[in-house]
């Protein structure tokens, strides 16, 4: 009962639990793939201001597997973003659909407009 009361008020507590999890293993990778992860994950903070906590946790976990992987595979960290770090970062956030804090801005832009025009209040 209480949890769910604290959860109402901070988000999931699993969520929570799972991306220090995730940012655990994103220290533990050795370089450079911490310091490419670290950097992609800082990015991707800025870039997909996606506000629910599902998805981020998604995508950092795919992030820190990727990454896991090719650290075990000997894969260089340009085989991985190529030419085009900015390019690779945002087209892996695209792939994770989520509700952003841009698109409620969005929205709210919209309904300013169309208020101006009937002359109502922004």
């Amino acid at each position: 009962m209480m949890a769910n009361w604290i959860e109402t008020l901070t988000g999931s507590l699993e969520q929570k639990r799972q991306y220090k999890q995730y940012k655990a293993r994103l220290e533990a990778l050795p370089e450079p793939y911490a310091a490419a992860a670290k950097a992609l994950q800082r990015y991707f903070m800025y870039y997909g201001g996606v506000m629910d906590g599902e998805t981020v946790t998604t995508m950092l976990g795919d992030l820190v597997e990727l990454w896991e992987r090719a650290a075990a595979d000997g894969t260089s960290v340009r085989e991985i973003v190529g030419e085009d770090p900015v390019e690779f970062a945002e087209t892996f956030a695209q792939a994770y659909s989520a509700k952003r804090w841009i698109d409620r801005e969005r929205e709210r832009l919209t309904k300013a407009i169309e208020n101006a025009e009937r002359g109502g209040p922004q």
